[in-house]
């Protein structure tokens, strides 16, 4: 096989990776729930709480598509915007459901901007500049959040402070050390053979805005579904969470499967019974995690359905011409 027939196959070979690998998600996300105690907690949480929290995951998903309009800013190029909401929806589901979100995230880009005439140096710096944005944003409000909510850190976790206020002071030097490198300092950033070129307050301000953005809503979403039952503060309730999604982003489990729950648990125990915490646990994965998995997936499959009947149109006419037709 030449190199051109291993690039033609290359994209579609990583979709039904992509494919797989967010099915075994789902698989291990039922196999973890009881149905029971989905359907129990769900009918014990007021309607219009379930349908606000369902309003503010659809706002989230709308704002995450600011990932692909800064990434595309980035690398001085432009798309319509249905294309990058199309891409940055899928990324979004799948990467935030599957764990290895670099990874995943990398797969899917490369698909879709691949066949959108994309240099593979160019999909690169996309997609690290929208991870980086990911990181960035847990930076920015982790810092602002935890020197303003102080709570100690569970054993469990096995981190050398008591707090996380040391925590916060890292987060926040490390959002200063990048701003200083990357938008006041004139010149582009080298770290051995990368080079990050220098930034436009504008772009580096638009960064921060979404990805902020995105920490706080995902937070809202669980926090709008806990309201009824948890006598805490939203500033509180995000401290609490953020803690939850830094031991679960270091975990690398899919979606920080167990170990978020578990610090949920352990933090919110003063205020609410394990049992109930668990089952509004259930609903926050099947609203924030499923449902934007299924719909990334569905349209996934709608793009290489439709892209695998155009190739074989296309093959289909290359084959009667008549220089191919067979004597």
């Amino acid at each position: 096989m030449n190199k051109n027939n291993i690039l033609r196959w290359l994209p579609p070979c990583l979709s039904l990776g992509v494919f797989g690998l967010s099915l075994w998600t789902i698989q291990q996300n039922l196999h973890h729930y009881q149905a029971e105690t989905f359907w129990e907690s769900l009918s014990n949480i007021p309607p219009s709480y379930i349908v606000l929290a369902i309003a503010i995951m659809m706002v989230n998903y709308f704002i995450m598509t600011g990932y692909e309009c800064l990434g595309l800013a980035y690398v001085r190029e432009s798309l319509p915007y249905g294309r990058k909401a199309l891409v940055g929806i899928i990324c979004s589901g799948i990467s935030n459901s599957v764990g290895f979100a670099v990874l995943s995230s990398c797969m899917i880009r490369y698909r879709f901007y691949s066949a959108w005439g994309f240099s593979m140096v160019k999909i690169a710096q996309i997609s690290a500049f929208c991870n980086l944005s990911f990181c960035l944003g847990l930076f920015v409000v982790g810092s602002v959040i935890f020197l303003k909510e102080p709570l100690a850190i569970p054993n469990l976790l096995d981190l050398p402070f008591l707090s996380v206020r040391p925590l916060g002071t890292i987060f926040l030097v490390m959002v200063l050390a990048y701003f200083f490198l990357t938008v006041i300092r004139q010149k582009p950033l080298v770290i051995g053979k990368c080079i990050i070129p220098h930034l436009s307050p504008k772009l580096a301000i638009s960064q921060l805005i979404v990805s902020a953005l995105d920490w706080s809503l995902a937070a809202a979403v669980f926090y709008t579904l806990l309201h009824h039952s948890v006598p805490l503060s939203y500033p509180a309730f995000f401290g609490i969470y953020m803690l939850a999604q830094v031991a679960g982003l270091a975990s690398n489990v899919p979606g920080g499967l167990g170990v978020f729950e578990t610090v949920m648990i352990i933090l919110l125990a003063p205020f609410i019974a394990s049992e109930e915490l668990l089952g509004t646990l259930l609903i926050y994965r099947g609203i924030y995690y499923f449902i934007p998995l299924t719909v990334s997936i569905l349209l996934l499959g709608k793009y290489e359905f439709k892209h695998f009947f155009k190739n074989k149109q296309v093959w289909g006419a290359n084959q009667l011409q008549p220089g191919n037709v067979e004597r």
